[in-house]
């Protein structure tokens, strides 16, 4: 009897619709995980960032400098990576510009040489705050950022930082980035270029605003906060939030890093128009944001410390819904890496961005041109997931 009630009670589950070893719920609350940890890696570094820039202001020496520029491209590796939050979510788009926004009028900031012509029409392009009187706070380095309504009068986030720390790129020589020297933050006999308790000033509070607006949104993502945004995506059903993953997994893989940041630059053939172009450290902001979207694919993320944060992502999903477009997206994926990492791989050689999209670089260019390309089948693909996946289509939200 007990043998006839075991075998009827299995063949009522194995006749049962069984349970999706993913549910949407889950991918949902692990994006807002990875939001939370790669803000808090960001903040972390961006706190180091300002330490070394304290460093570099009490002991101006080649050494500093050159720590203060290595802790800088260092704090870019999370940030590159969080980007991929930004345009499904209104509060990360509209903050973004307070830590991110490029290109910029530098002549704003800062002394420049004589040839900078400025953007067209803006009134700040030779302002020179550091050559002012003004006092240097918080709010007046505020007060400058899109002053007069331009968009390149950047006077804080990560790019000004970038300037004061690199100078111009004057590409005097292929492998040169921004040649600033060092005396020009050495207060009394040996400053260079004048102003230089000034612009060590300047560079303190922008680093130190970076680590203020992180704060903000990492309080944004943090669990247990009510109100705040993290509690906003928990109180949403599970398929806003894949909306949400998806729109901006799309619009910076085909839109945002294959069009404006690469495409837009390779189309000019000019450095003015790669992101990082004080540093020549373009080709990291490229491997990072391509990271940042492959995180969210694969549920995965490796911190600053080196340890791992991992859970179901856009992967796990399409695994069980639609798994030969999972495939296709991760082969697309491991594609994008490894074109990317070809452009990183030139850089480090010598070769920076701005040489491998120069006119007459036919390899360069088609090394990039080759990103551009894969990155744009994987928006594609991205978009496909929506159908695949019965979302509604993605808009902003």
């Amino acid at each position: 009897m007990r043998i006839k009630n075991l075998v009827a009670g299995l063949l009522v589950v194995l006749a049962a619709p069984q349970a999706l070893a993913v549910e949407p719920a889950d991918v949902a609350r692990h994006y807002a995980h990875l939001g939370h940890a790669v803000f808090e890696d960001a903040l972390l570094t961006a706190r180091e960032l300002s330490r070394a820039v304290a460093e570099l202001r009490q002991r101006p020496s080649p050494r500093t400098l050159e720590a203060a520029r290595q802790t800088w491209i260092w704090a870019r590796v999370p940030y590159s990576q969080s980007e991929v939050f930004r345009f499904g979510n209104a509060n990360v788009d509209d903050w973004e510009g307070q830590v991110n926004a490029w290109p910029l009028d530098e002549g704003l900031i800062d002394y420049v040489a004589s040839s900078y012509a400025g953007a067209e029409g803006n009134a700040y392009a030779r302002h020179n705050v550091i050559a002012g009187d003004e006092p240097i706070t918080a709010d007046l380095l505020r007060s400058y950022q899109e002053k007069a309504g331009a968009e390149v009068n950047v006077a804080i986030g990560y790019h000004a930082i970038e300037f004061l720390l690199w100078g111009q790129d004057l590409n005097q020589a292929p492998s040169d980035s921004g040649m600033r020297p060092h005396t020009d933050f050495l207060a009394g006999p040996g400053c260079t270029h004048g102003n230089c308790e000034r612009r060590g000033q300047y560079l303190q509070v922008a680093a130190d605003l970076l680590v203020t607006d992180l704060e903000q949104m990492v309080a944004e993502w943090a669990p247990g906060v009510p109100g705040n945004h993290r509690a906003q995506l928990a109180s949403e059903p599970p398929e806003k939030v894949l909306q949400r993953m998806l729109l901006g997994m799309a619009i910076l893989s085909q839109s945002e890093l294959a069009g404006e940041r690469i495409n837009v630059a390779l189309l000019a053939g000019a450095q003015e128009e790669e992101q990082s172009c004080f540093s020549d450290n373009t080709h990291a902001d490229i491997v990072e944001n391509a990271r940042g979207i492959e995180n969210l694919f694969r549920g995965a993320y490796r911190r600053v410390d080196g340890s791992a944060v991992a859970g179901p992502g856009l992967s796990a999903l399409l695994a069980e819904r639609a798994p030969d477009l999972q495939h296709q997206l991760a082969n697309t994926f491991t594609l994008s890496r490894q074109r990317a990492a070809a452009i990183a791989d030139a850089a480090r050689a010598g070769e920076h961005f701005d040489q491998q999209i120069a006119a007459g670089n036919r390899a360069g260019q088609e090394r990039v041109r080759s990103v551009v390309r894969v990155l744009k089948q994987q928006g594609r693909l991205l978009h496909g997931s929506v159908a695949a996946l019965g979302l509604a289509d993605l808009r902003p939200l």
